[in-house]
């Protein structure tokens, strides 16, 4: 039996922190589903098709990543991948509290599945999209290669050039 894992997010724009919880989760399974969603509390700067692409193209180097999107919870999406563990990618202190009230919930809709936190190394530890998104306007490519894979910085900032005219 295959240990399959999902780890799920908007990854808008996927960040060398995601990277990071990518690269060391998918050592620990056989197949690591990593699933786009859509956050409906955040304004998307990519499309869902557009970040299934990007993602794809940061990951191609592993064999055992897979990369799809989802609508819908979580969850549920973890289950129809026919998997149990649902990996979680923490800041530290930011992102606690709320991803154990999302867990503590995920448990009420479906005991079964085990949420698996696996914290961002410390270089990496402040990156986020929103983040991201703040200053890539007035960075040059090589302080933005400190956060986001350096093959999506020209998508970036063509997507960010458009949004913004």
């Amino acid at each position: 039996m295959s240990r399959i894992a999902v780890y799920t997010g908007s990854f808008d724009p996927i960040t060398l922190g995601h990277l990071n919880i990518i690269e060391r989760a998918r050592k620990l399974v056989d197949t690591l589903i990593v699933g786009i969603g859509m956050n409906v509390e955040k304004q998307s700067l990519f499309t869902l098709d557009e970040r299934l692409t990007l993602v794809r193209q940061v990951t191609a180097q592993w064999d055992n990543v897979h990369v799809q999107t989802f609508e819908g919870l979580a969850v549920t999406f973890v289950r129809e991948c026919e998997s149990r563990v649902m990996i979680r990618g923490v800041r530290p202190l930011t992102d606690i509290a709320g991803e154990f009230t999302v867990m503590m919930a995920n448990r009420q809709l479906d005991p079964e599945i085990e949420t698996v936190f696996l914290m961002a190394d410390e270089e990496f530890s402040h990156v986020s999209s929103t983040l991201i998104k703040q200053i890539a306007e007035f960075s040059d490519d090589e302080m933005l290669v400190r956060f986001v894979p350096a093959e999506i910085i020209g998508q970036l900032r063509q997507k960010l050039s458009s949004a913004g005219s």
